[in-house]
Formats: C-alpha cells, sequence, structure tokens
C-alpha cells in the first residue's frame, strides 16, 4: 500500500519513528521538513516506486495527499 510505503519513508527522511502521516498534513505540519528534506524525500520515493516525478509537479503538492495520490496515478499508468 502506498500510504503504508511513503509512511516508512517519511519517518527515515525525518528521523521520527512516531511520525504519522495524513492525506492533509504539509511541509509545515513536520518538523525539518525545508527544500533540501525535500528533494531528500522526493528522490527516496522515486526510488521506492520506481517512478520519475516531473519537475514541474514538484512544487505542485501541497499536501501528503496530493503526493500519494500521484504516486498512485503514475503506478496505475505504467
Amino acid at each position: 500500500m502506498v500510504q503504508d510505503q511513503l509512511q516508512l519513508i517519511f519517518r527515515e527522511i525525518f528521523s521520527d519513528d512516531d511520525l504519522v502521516l495524513t492525506d492533509t498534513m504539509t511541509a509545515a505540519d513536520v518538523a525539518g521538513w525545508d527544500s533540501l528534506a525535500h528533494i531528500n524525500l522526493i528522490y527516496a520515493v522515486e526510488r521506492q516506486f520506481s517512478i520519475q516525478i516531473a519537475d514541474d509537479r514538484l512544487a505542485s503538492f501541497a499536501s501528503v495527499g496530493d503526493l500519494r495520490q500521484h504516486i498512485e496515478e503514475l503506478r496505475h499508468a505504467a
């Protein structure tokens, strides 16, 4: 399940084993989610799901739910 895999990625990137993702969560809700962490997060997501997120989409994700939905769309399109 995409949500479970994202949970593991977020916990690893942000070094927080207690982090619980929700679809409405944004960068403002996660300590340490800055531009560098965002790049690391996207890179980890791309590796985990064997996808490529287009550069023009990277800034369009307003929430974790937006990212999850895009991952699911890319996986179904493959």
